[in-house]
């Protein structure tokens, strides 16, 4: 095994308390968040179970890992949430000055749309 592997290899997890395994080096069982929501699920307020080390930019990274077994399917949206979602982001696009509903996000250094901030009336 090469150093730097051996260096990043603690799957009793004596160094950090937790398991710690090289990158792509981690059993079956595991996953990360990305992948847990990948297959519908989500930790589940479970702790880290174990972790992953490698050398990267900038020095050391890491990834925290979850059982999959502790995992739970991932909450959908109820229909007034979903309401709700839908009145926020039609209220970022629609212009204070003019009132129109724009295909784009007001923004926020212009406080106004394109074309009133252009000073063109809306159309």
């Amino acid at each position: 095994m090469p150093r730097i592997r051996a260096a990043y290899f603690d799957p009793e997890g004596d160094r950090y308390g937790i398991p710690m395994f090289w990158w792509q080096g981690a059993p079956d069982g595991y996953a990360t968040r990305r992948q847990l929501t990948a297959r519908g699920l989500r930790p589940g307020g479970q702790p880290v179970a174990a972790q992953i080390l490698w050398r990267g930019v900038g020095g050391t990274r890491t990834a925290y890992l979850y059982r999959i077994d502790l995992a739970r399917p991932k909450r959908t949206a109820t229909p007034a949430q979903r309401r709700a979602i839908s009145a926020a982001l039609r209220a970022r696009r629609t212009c204070p000055t003019c009132g129109q509903v724009r295909g784009y996000y007001i923004p926020h250094s212009l406080g106004e749309c394109l074309d009133c901030h252009d000073g063109r009336p809306g159309r």
